[in-house]
């Protein structure tokens, strides 16, 4: 059966699937973690939480947003690596010899984004925009997840009848940067993984992959 190229979902269906993935399971990490937070509340005799109360409590966003900053680190800085750095036999890397396509100097053309055709600061500032832009969203994961932990951390020390901290004091404290160790250290497992397993195995198709003829040393 022909495929219809101009079909909506031909021609997006990677983010259309990879999008509602994330918000299936998004909608999945929301209901457990009520359920994680309201079993926490009944052992210390507090009343339990609404799906509003929960949807803004910092146990929801120090969970979800510390996630998220590890993605956007692991994304950008995988970005950043690949422009310079080589894996012989991955087909992660870039050639070991030569220039590549991504290479080249921008040159206007008809076609081409208008920061190109614009030229001078703004086409200097689009070279980089990929790179800038998941550092920007690095940097507010990381404020998100910051102030969530803070004051997740604050409302079980108020339960405990503990002395809170402010955000100095946190900044320093070992829970906050385990949360945000414990998911970085994965993050770069996961892509190491990639780029070094692709070496040897293939998935026909997939342009994550060699060609399964390609030979082990091939780029």
């Amino acid at each position: 059966m022909q495929t219809n190229k101009n079909n909506f979902f031909y021609r997006n269906g990677l983010s259309i699937v990879v999008l509602s993935l994330f918000f299936i399971f998004l909608f999945c990490q929301f209901i457990t973690g009520w359920h994680v937070k309201n079993d926490e509340l009944s052992e210390v005799k507090l009343p339990s939480l609404t799906l509003f109360q929960y949807f803004c409590s910092p146990h929801f966003m120090q969970a979800t947003f510390e996630n998220w900053e590890s993605e956007f680190l692991q994304m950008g800085m995988y970005v950043l690596l690949t422009v310079s750095l080589r894996q012989k036999g991955s087909a992660e890397s870039k050639s070991l010899y030569g220039k590549e396509e991504v290479d080249k100097e921008p040159v206007a053309h008809k076609n081409a984004p208008w920061p190109v055709k614009k030229g001078g600061f703004i086409l200097s500032v689009y070279n980089h925009s990929l790179s800038i832009s998941l550092g920007i969203l690095f940097v507010l994961s990381f404020i998100f997840h910051f102030t969530g932990s803070l004051n997740n951390y604050n409302e079980e020390q108020i339960q405990k009848h503990l002395i809170t901290s402010d955000w100095k004091e946190y900044f320093v404290n070992s829970q906050f940067w385990f949360e945000s160790f414990q998911n970085w250290q994965s993050e770069f497992l996961a892509v190491a993984s990639l780029v070094i397993l692709s070496i040897w195995f293939r998935e026909k198709g997939s342009p994550q992959s060699k060609p399964v003829d390609a030979s082990y040393d091939e780029n």
